[in-house]
């Protein structure tokens, strides 16, 4: 782990009102003033963006947004551009979380041309990938994992490793109190890294940071991120209070 710097990010999901999103963020940046060995973001609903952007302005939290299309502006009803999330001062964008594939139907195919379109754009990509339990229990895990890496980063000609994220989510540990074992969530690292060095080399992969996510809490937070290939966490539930969240960085700021 001493090669990547932790990445600690909150999804908000459909959470908080403007006024909510402002009173979190206010509190979030006076606890966490003194992280400097993490990479913290924020991701909240594209409507609070604006509110949470003038309040970190000078702090070392980053902005994301949760989702993006692939086309540079169009009749997309509802949809939100490349451009717009950068022109708002977001860094970052989650893509491909498995609740815009499982309840909205997003394709690997979707999904790639997403995180084509944020690298090219210099949007940092945080590219989700995770199993249902159906495909654990019957032993299809690596088998879905490879097909998510191979197609959602197909064509992909990675240069700077640090522009993509990739964040494991066992779409069976998401927002169900039930989270991977410290040991399920290293195995499975480690696959995703092993088939990141099949696709860009050994000390490519070596740089690039997986996440994982799936119910991190501060009780957990220890012993997940102590595992040697996980570089950090996605945090829903826990990101949407200010003391839970500070203290998941805090835990990554100490390790």
């Amino acid at each position: 782990m001493a090669l990547r710097k932790y990445i600690i990010g909150g999804n908000w999901k459909m959470y908080k009102t403007p006024s909510e999103a402002l009173s979190t963020i206010k509190a979030l940046t006076m606890k966490v003033v003194n992280v400097k060995k993490v990479d913290m973001v924020v991701c909240p609903p594209s409507i609070d963006i604006l509110a949470v952007r003038d309040i970190v302005r000078n702090s070392a939290i980053k902005i994301g947004g949760q989702n993006m299309h692939w086309q540079d502006e169009g009749a997309f009803t509802g949809e939100i551009s490349s451009d717009m999330l950068l022109d708002a001062g977001c860094e970052f964008v989650v893509i491909g979380h498995s609740e815009r594939r499982h309840i909205f139907g997003e394709t690997d195919s979707d999904v790639n041309r997403k995180v084509a379109k944020a690298l090219n754009a210099n949007l940092n990509a945080i590219f989700c990938i995770g199993e249902t339990l159906e495909q654990r229990n019957s032993g299809e895990m690596e088998k879905t994992l490879e097909r998510q890496i191979n197609e959602g980063l197909q064509d992909i000609d990675l240069q700077n490793p640090l522009a993509l994220v990739v964040a494991y989510e066992p779409v069976w540990a998401i927002g169900t109190g039930v989270n991977a074992s410290p040991e399920q969530a290293e195995e499975a690292h480690l696959f995703v890294r092993s088939l990141l060095a099949r696709k860009y080399g050994g000390e490519l992969a070596e740089a690039i940071r997986i996440q994982y996510g799936g119910s991190v809490k501060p009780g957990n937070a220890r012993e997940l991120l102590g595992q040697p290939n996980v570089d950090g966490a996605l945090i829903g539930g826990a990101s949407l209070d200010a003391d839970s969240f500070s203290s998941i960085i805090k835990i990554a700021e100490e390790l």
